[in-house]
């Protein structure tokens, strides 16, 4: 920051400012007694504003030029000093030069996650960070607001206050946008659009003007990432290529096999066999009935008691509490079906366990036979 002034005998002649740190906003310029003599000359470079302040109350504004301070460019100033009969030299002002540049590439950013509800993935923990600029546009409101009595007001002083404003819009604009939790990066010009028109009003209010807002990057925890890239690669699986796939790695295990032939036909039935077990694995049972591929499903919470069911003389599943009631729901499962756990030693009526017996209480029993 550079200071230049120039004394004529006990008084300032020149009032002016000279920023070289490209941060300070508002700069209070400092002299002995804040005395001003008649006609001393004020001189405002491009991008700043002077701001008169008697006595806590924001008196005459100077744009960019040179001036020479007395009546007839003093109006307000003199009306408040009750200057009646001439100007009474020196007096005694408060002058600000307050910065009216654009102040570039601030940097926003989220210290704590932000929590949204995602209709796929339950509740979602979510950070972001970007940058801004801004530009005062009303300097005696922005004194009035925000700067008070500091000599020196910089970027730094307001930085943390303008953040709050931003991340609080950023949380109520992602809340609304209703969008899916991995279709943020590629939406971050539209959520910048919008954030950007949220704080134009907010900015007003402290003489302020946000010029510029940018969403650089929007990040989630690490195990939803994966199970988002997991579940994309699931939707684009071609079953019928992947049982070909598993079919043809099989024949070449069974090509090295020593036993020759034999060990060649056993390694393609088996691979043949593992691939339709996961293909049949991967279908809901009326969808085998069917002929039909569905989608995977991503695999059970761990903890939970998982079991096969012997359906139409094949083994299914595994399956958790919930797609057994789906089962019941759809007469594919009853109190007659095998099933099997872990830690049993054969398959047994699903009626006999007692872990399933709440399967049964959500549906009617059976209808009486008529006589």
């Amino acid at each position: 920051m550079g200071l230049f002034s120039k004394l004529r005998g006990e008084f300032i002649d020149i009032i002016e400012f000279l920023d070289n740190t490209q941060d300070t906003i508002v700069y209070r310029f400092e002299r002995h007694g804040n005395e001003i003599k008649n006609n001393a000359k004020l001189i405002v470079r491009e991008g700043q504003t002077a701001v008169f302040v008697n006595e806590g109350q924001v008196a005459d504004i100077f744009t960019p030029g040179t001036y020479t301070l007395n009546t007839e460019n003093l109006p307000i100033l003199s009306t408040l000093k009750g200057w009646k009969y001439g100007f009474n030299s020196p007096f005694k002002a408060e002058v600000y030069f307050v910065s009216t540049k654009n102040f570039l590439d601030q940097k926003w950013g989220t210290k704590n996650a932000i929590i949204l509800s995602d209709n796929r993935f339950g509740i979602v923990e979510i950070r972001a960070f970007g940058i801004y600029s801004f530009k005062i546009t009303d300097a005696p409101v922005f004194i009035r607001e925000i700067v008070g009595t500091n000599q020196s007001f910089t970027t730094r002083h307001i930085s943390e206050q303008l953040k709050s404003i931003i991340v609080t819009r950023f949380s109520d604009a992602t809340g609304e946008s209703n969008l899916p939790i991995e279709n943020y990066a590629s939406n971050l010009n539209e959520l910048s659009e919008t954030i950007f028109s949220y704080m134009q009003s907010d900015f007003a209010a402290y003489g302020m003007e946000v010029t510029k807002f940018l969403i650089e990057n929007i990040s989630m925890p690490e195990d939803v990432k994966k199970e988002i890239f997991e579940l994309s690669r699931l939707e684009k699986i071609d079953l019928d290529k992947l049982t070909k796939l598993k079919a043809a790695k099989a024949m070449e295990a069974a090509a090295e096999n020593p036993s020759g032939t034999a060990g060649m036909g056993v390694g393609l039935g088996a691979g043949i066999a593992m691939a339709q077990q996961m293909t049949q694995n991967m279908m809901n049972p009326s969808d085998r009935q069917n002929g039909q591929n569905t989608p995977a499903t991503p695999p059970p919470l761990p903890g939970e008691t998982l079991y096969y069911v012997a359906i139409n003389g094949q083994q299914s599943g595994p399956y958790n509490l919930a797609r057994l009631l789906e089962l019941v729901k759809q007469q594919v499962l009853n109190r007659d079906s095998l099933v099997w756990k872990n830690g049993l030693p054969e398959w047994v009526p699903a009626g006999e366990q007692a872990d399933l017996q709440s399967l049964w209480t959500t549906t009617p029993p059976p209808l009486p036979k008529q006589k």
